[in-house]
């Protein structure tokens, strides 16, 4: 009996901090992650060598490639503040998933084949922050604590 009581006092104690800790680390992947994808939604637009290494954009309003890096950046910015967290993240796994299906897979079988590694990464990883949620540090948390 004191042994169950005993581990029950552990686990209560150890809940809470592991919590925070795993909290913490979510919101500042989050934030990392969303920040480096936001440079590939600016390269659509020629920023930072542009989709040809040369400072070339995508035409305005063309589909896919200006309406992607539109998105891409909307949702990189609105990941970055936490800010429809989830929505944008559900966007942006969408957007990652519909760039490797169209782009990467037609040229090979395997994301290392096809260059499509990022697009799987990313899909994947904003996958991830849909389901547990934006962490720590993100206006969604203080809008909700508000109310």
């Amino acid at each position: 009996m004191t042994a169950t009581i005993a581990r029950e006092a552990r686990t209560s104690t150890a809940a809470p901090a592991k919590t925070k800790v795993t909290g913490i680390v979510v919101g500042a992947s989050r934030i990392v992650i969303s920040f480096l994808f936001g440079f590939h939604g600016l390269q659509g637009f020629g920023f930072f060598g542009g989709i040809d290494g040369q400072g070339g954009g995508v035409p305005f309003g063309s589909f896919p490639g200006w309406w992607g890096s539109v998105l891409e950046l909307v949702g990189a910015l609105l990941l970055l503040v936490g800010l429809a967290s989830r929505p944008a993240a559900i966007l942006l796994s969408g957007v990652m998933a519909f760039a490797y299906f169209t782009v990467h897979a037609p040229m090979g079988l395997l994301p290392l084949q096809n260059m499509g590694e990022p697009a799987a990464v990313y899909s994947w990883v904003f996958l991830l922050f849909a389901a547990v949620g934006p962490g720590r540090f993100a206006l969604d948390n203080l809008i909700k604590r508000r109310r």
